[in-house]
């Protein structure tokens, strides 16, 4: 079999090393991407910070509330989305000029297959230089590079020496990195699998994998026998070119936090009808509908459903979620965020169909859409409103 040669790139801290590009003045100083801190009572959420902001205790998804408190020195930015997908594109032109086998995990990060196109330039270290020197001469912007026989350690590799690292996984050192890392670098090993594993004195990558695997399954089921094959390098997972949507969805923080079920429900609506329209205006169906919801405590909590029929129709979506938030006893409970997605997606073209001659009622629901769409593709959104 062909040794493989796999290569995750992940920018760092890229929305804030963004920002200190275009403003030199940023530079060494905390940067906070995310929402309005408004002084420490702001809403929502840390989108990304820099390093220097990070030795304070702030990460990504941290109430920018409690980031202010930690730092309210802070330079506090607002997210410039467009900006970012601006540089993101030209830094996916550039992964492109080294391998089209690419897979786009996010906006600033993407694993590469390079194992028939790095004699290109020279040996697989070689490319993963060019890759680096690339990015950083027509952006500006400084990348972590893992090269390894397989993804996940690929990505564990891109990782363990950021900012600005270049990590190489042989196939015969591929245990030996391994091994001595927490358990936790794992894909899929969280915060409560980890608590589970000291439980068997599992505290290491190589604990695991050392660890017997029957028992591991009696415990864990196949999650554990999953977790004992990455833990042994045994990662066949190939890199997936295609750009699938897997999922379409849309959340809303509210300015305060509320109890008002007319509120909530408005919301809900109104989310439904946005996720509704972009699945229809991607030619998508979707089977599985989920809610989200964020209380003031910040807990936050999905419920799902697969419906045996894909739908693109505001309305099921909505009673959907509805129905979901009957599972939650909500007195004295007050909503920060709520939100709705739609997933396990098809083609319009290949999903199965609900209009047959025999059900005209379906035939009228989706010719209302359909010039519901018109109109709001004509005047805009909030042309129409519906409450519930």
């Amino acid at each position: 079999m062909t040794e493989k040669f796999i290569v995750h790139v992940d920018m760092d801290a890229f929305f804030a090393s963004c920002e200190e590009r275009d403003n030199p003045s940023l530079r060494g100083k905390p940067v906070i991407v995310g929402a309005d801190p408004a002084k420490g009572s702001g809403r929502g959420v840390v989108s990304a910070c820099s390093y220097a902001a990070r030795k304070f205790g702030i990460h990504s998804a941290m109430p920018i509330s409690i980031a202010y408190r930690k730092c309210p020195h802070g330079e506090f930015l607002p997210v410039d989305m467009l900006k970012y997908a601006r540089i993101s594109r030209k830094i996916f032109t550039i992964l492109e000029s080294f391998t089209p086998d690419i897979e786009p995990i996010s906006i600033d990060e993407a694993f590469l297959d390079i194992t028939g196109s790095f004699h290109l330039f020279g040996t697989p270290l070689d490319t993963c230089r060019k890759i680096k020197a690339a990015i950083k001469q027509e952006t500006g912007l400084i990348s972590s590079v893992g090269l390894a026989p397989n993804k996940m350690t690929a990505k564990i590799a891109s990782d363990v020496e950021k900012p600005d690292g270049l990590v190489i996984v042989t196939k015969e050192s591929l245990l030996d990195f391994l091994r001595p890392l927490p358990v936790g670098r794992l894909w899929g090993v969280g915060e409560k699998t980890r608590e589970a594993l000291k439980n068997f004195r599992i505290h290491t990558i190589g604990d695991l994998a050392s660890y017997d695997i029957d028992k591991l399954s009696d415990f864990f089921g196949e999650n554990g026998r999953h977790a004992w094959r990455l833990a042994n390098g045994i990662d066949p997972r190939e890199i997936e070119t295609e750009d699938v949507t897997k999922s379409v969805s849309n959340e809303h923080t509210f300015d305060r936090d509320t109890e008002d079920m007319h509120e909530v429900k408005d919301t809900l609506m109104f989310l439904s009808e946005k996720v509704a329209r972009r699945l229809r205006k991607a030619s998508i169906k979707g089977r599985t509908i989920t809610l989200k919801i964020r209380f003031s405590d910040f807990k936050t909590y999905t419920r799902a459903i697969t419906l045996s029929l894909s739908t693109n129709f505001a309305d099921v979506i909505y009673n959907e979620v509805i129905n979901r938030m009957k599972s939650f006893d909500l007195v004295g409970k007050r909503v920060r965020l709520l939100g709705v997605r739609v997933s396990n997606l098809l083609d319009v073209s290949s999903a199965e169909s609900l209009f047959d001659e025999k059900n005209p009622a379906a035939h009228k629901k989706e010719n209302l859409y359909k010039a519901l769409d018109r109109i709001l593709d004509k005047f805009g959104e909030g042309t129409i409103n519906r409450r519930k």
